[in-house]
């Protein structure tokens, strides 16, 4: 296949501009002699930070400059943390390749644990899921609202803007700076669909970068997140809804253990069930079964798509 150089999107900030810098190097790895150029953009997400995600646009922040620029081929592929890719996606882009995954538990940053904290202590976080989990397990803290990159979350939690704050381990390891958390127990907490994961998209119509990325796929680990954005597709959970999912893939068979909260955390149901990786229909049960044992306040919050 003939090498070209192939420009690569990204958000600019050094989360993002690191999970960029992988995959740049997985490509090169795997094709010597291809250049890949990071094109980095200021996203839309990154531009507001004064008003939780879902009230703003939602996950589509993270992604609709670069998906506007690879549907007009300014660049070729371009690279997103796949919990912030939503699972419906524009019938121009596929994810051509996801990259091993990274721990994919939550870490807590300012306390030793959640039972630490004193009552009434604030927990800065925007995301529905870490909002719900936290006051479920500590009903007498608040939550605060806290948005931006991990070092823009960080500063706000040095400034004092809340006591502690909940970041994803995989990109403070990504980073270089897992000492700032303290992972949480997933027995007690579980991670976003998708945590941990590196997606690459790249346009549907473009065969010759989609045949490159392949090269780069970890099964593995799509297989466990693509039957994760199932379970988020049948629920029809969306930035609002607190939702919360662990997955291990052992052979081929994936269990998977999944939460859904009301966001006040006061409701919480749970269940899991195995099946066999690429198995549609084990996601979809999972996702009946939670419906039916959640009340009005958790089921008010997701929208599942009509059978039939």
């Amino acid at each position: 296949m003939p090498q070209r150089l192939l420009k690569l999107g990204t958000r600019n900030s050094p989360l993002a501009m690191a999970q960029a810098m992988e995959a740049r190097e997985r490509l090169i790895s795997a094709h010597p002699g291809l250049e890949v150029e990071l094109v980095p953009v200021v996203a839309s997400g990154d531009k507001v930070l004064d008003r939780p995600l879902a009230d703003i646009g939602g996950k589509a922040l993270w992604t609709k400059e670069l998906d506007s620029w690879l549907i007009a081929g300014e660049i070729d592929l371009a690279v997103h943390s796949l919990k912030d890719v939503e699972t419906l996606r524009p019938a121009q882009i596929v994810i051509a390749a996801v990259l091993p995954r990274e721990d994919v538990r939550d870490c807590l940053v300012g306390a030793a644990s959640l039972a630490d904290l004193p009552p009434g202590a604030r927990i800065g976080t925007s995301a529905p899921r870490r909002a719900a989990q936290a006051l479920n397990l500590r009903p007498d803290c608040v939550v605060v609202g806290i948005r931006g990159n991990v070092q823009t979350r960080l500063a706000k939690l040095a400034a004092g803007e809340a006591d502690v704050t909940l970041l994803a381990l995989a990109g403070l390891n990504r980073l270089g700076r897992a000492e700032l958390g303290t992972p949480l127990n997933p027995r007690d907490w579980l991670p976003a669909p998708g945590q941990g994961a590196i997606a690459i998209e790249a346009r549907a119509n473009d065969p010759q970068t989609r045949a490159l990325l392949a090269a780069i796929d970890h099964q593995p680990t799509r297989h466990v997140v693509e039957a994760e954005r199932a379970l988020l597709a049948a629920l029809g959970g969306n930035c609002h809804s607190p939702i919360a999912v662990l997955s291990e893939l052992v052979g081929n068979t994936i269990a998977m253990r999944a939460a859904l909260l009301s966001p006040d955390g006061a409701e919480k149901v749970e269940a899991r069930i195995s099946f066999p990786a690429r198995d549609s229909h084990g996601p979809r049960a999972l996702a009946d079964q939670l419906l039916a044992q959640a009340g009005p306040a958790i089921r008010a919050h997701f929208d599942p798509p009509q059978k039939g």
